[in-house]
């Protein structure tokens, strides 16, 4: 009996532990569940807060992985994919003869590889042989070719963060993708050319453009054939920030509106673009009027080599413009202000300076002994320039001095040229010295802004060249940097082509000289324009160029022509 007692007691103790534990355990799965809905209830918080911004996202410099990451942050439907520029497949011979080099080769063979299809065996059908596929070319699905993608080219196909090159074609690129791009290029450093053909572009896109080019260290060239911009704001793409050496906007519907903007920004009296080389824009609806302004840039630009205007609206008024910016060309009224401020900083910088003390002291309420003392140290400094000398010195020697002190800076340019060119400066000096009383206070800040300006950008103002004074007219030499000229299929005469021929004349006798700056022109395009084949101006102007073009061959010569000479 009782052993019957003490097996119950041991069994509701152990009854009551598995009670305990079970307890526990529910206890446990309850706490569980609770800090369970308190996350997610978190999380669906902060999914339904719409105030909370994302983190913002560091582009790596690897293109296709920053691209595609930044699409799906803005939400786009459709992510255009990062694919390899298409190029002709290489034969088998060719792979096996050239080695390709380490990292560079084999990407880019590897890569051919997997595009191209295998050569399937010719099996007979209908008792004929099916002929292969050509190897010039790669097939792809119906519509693969239309649809969006952003072709590259790389350095080193193994390595994604070597983009050298970018290609769009067709597809519009609105705001959202261009603020998309211009997260992703900066940061590319080996990217130096970006190529949007047909992408319809809008004056804000080339707003955000121009704004993200000067942080592409390395960018170099930009093609935007093909967009037609209501705004036409090209300007704002060379700007003085831009890295730009060679731009081409063909087809791109510009009008004389455009080109009056495009030429303000490739030089003015104060400023001129100083890194473009390149600049084309054929193909657009430029008239006499663009033609004009884009020539009124040239003449204080002295960086710009081959501007292409071909298959545009010039006529003869637009070509004797052209010739003139080439050849030799008067000074506007302000030119020949803004040339009179160049010397005068440069012969005298201190004259915006304060006086010195002594001469602040000269005045009435002094007495006359101690002014009399300044007048002779004065005296004892005589050999030094000063400024205006209103104390009677005698004529010869006051008009001498007064004449060094305006024409300090034209010193040059009456060693250099004698006779005719010393009576132009000095007809010049004249009239400096007439209207130097009125602008002199009145340009003095912006004067010495200017010359700041110009020494920190190595900027040499054309202003300042020699001059001859011909007819009441201050004429300098024009732009003899640019060496490429294409004016073909325009609407330019006999009277356009006789200024060109001159101005190519002029310039044959300035380089001459051995003080001359620049080759002048070294090919010009004049053809299908409003001539006659054998007009008789066309055929001296291609003559006379013909020789200076670098890539004429002259026939060469028999041994008979040598005996017949």
């Amino acid at each position: 009996m009782d052993e019957d007692i003490e097996a119950l007691k041991s069994i509701s103790r152990a009854l009551d532990g598995v009670l305990r534990i079970a307890n526990r355990v529910k206890m446990g799965k309850k706490v569980e569940k609770s800090l369970k809905e308190k996350n997610q209830s978190a999380v669906s918080q902060d999914e339904d807060d719409p105030n909370k911004t994302p983190e913002p996202y560091n582009c790596t410099g690897n293109f296709q992985a920053d691209f595609t990451e930044l699409c799906k942050r803005n939400n786009m439907a459709v992510i255009p994919p990062v694919v390899h520029r298409a190029r002709p497949p290489t034969s088998q011979s060719q792979v096996e003869s050239s080695k390709p080099e380490k990292g560079k080769e084999k990407g880019k063979t590897s890569a051919q590889q997997q595009q191209a299809e295998p050569e399937p065996d010719p099996d007979m059908v209908e008792g004929e042989p099916v002929e292969p596929p050509p190897k010039t070319f790669v097939m792809k699905e119906k519509f693969e070719y239309f649809k969006p993608s952003v072709q590259v080219e790389m350095e080193n196909y193994d390595k994604p963060d070597t983009v050298t090159e970018i290609f769009i074609r067709g597809w519009k690129i609105d705001e959202t993708m261009m603020a998309t791009f211009a997260q992703c290029w900066p940061v590319m450093e080996k990217l130096h050319t970006i190529n949007l053909w047909n992408t319809g572009l809008t004056g804000e896109t080339i707003t955000m453009m121009a704004n993200c080019v000067p942080n592409i260290v390395n960018l170099r060239t930009l093609i935007l054939d093909g967009n037609c911009v209501a705004a036409e704001n090209w300007h704002e793409l060379i700007s003085e920030e831009s890295p730009l050496q060679n731009l081409s906007l063909r087809h791109c519907g510009i009008t004389d509106k455009g080109a009056q903007l495009l030429g303000a920004a490739l030089g003015t009296i104060k400023k001129a673009n100083m890194k473009l080389i390149s600049l084309n824009l054929a193909g657009n609806m430029i008239g006499d009027t663009g033609a004009e302004h884009i020539a009124m840039g040239l003449r204080m630009n002295r960086t710009l080599m081959s501007l292409s205007l071909a298959s545009n609206k010039i006529g003869d008024k637009g070509a004797i413009k052209l010739g003139e910016v080439l050849s030799r060309f008067p000074l506007s009224h302000e030119e020949v202000v803004e040339r009179r401020k160049q010397f005068s900083e440069k012969g005298s910088p201190d004259r915006n300076k304060s006086p010195p003390p002594s001469r602040r002291a000269d005045s009435k309420d002094r007495p006359g002994s101690v002014r009399s003392s300044s007048h002779a140290d004065r005296d004892k400094k005589a050999g030094k320039p000063s400024g205006k000398k209103k104390d009677g010195k005698g004529g010869k020697d006051a008009k001498e001095e007064e004449k060094h002190d305006k024409t300090k800076g034209g010193k040059k340019e009456k060693e250099e040229k004698g006779g005719q060119k010393k009576a132009s400066i000095a007809a010049d000096t004249k009239t400096a010295g007439k209207g130097k009383g009125k602008g002199k206070d009145k340009g003095k800040g912006p004067a010495v802004q200017e010359v700041e300006d110009a020494g920190a950008s190595d900027f040499v103002n054309p202003l300042t060249d020699a001059a001859d004074f011909i007819d009441g007219q201050l004429l300098v030499a024009g732009n003899r940097v640019l060496i490429n000229l294409n004016l073909s299929r325009n609407s330019i005469g006999e009277h356009g082509l006789a200024a060109l021929l001159k101005a190519m004349q002029y310039q044959t006798t300035l380089t001459h000289d051995s003080k001359s700056s620049g080759t002048g022109l070294m090919r010009i395009g004049v053809y299908k324009n409003k001539v006659s084949s054998d007009s008789e101006v066309l055929a001296k102007l291609t003559e006379f160029m013909m020789p200076k073009d670098p890539f004429y061959k002259p026939p060469p010569q028999t041994p008979d022509g040598d005996s017949n000479s």
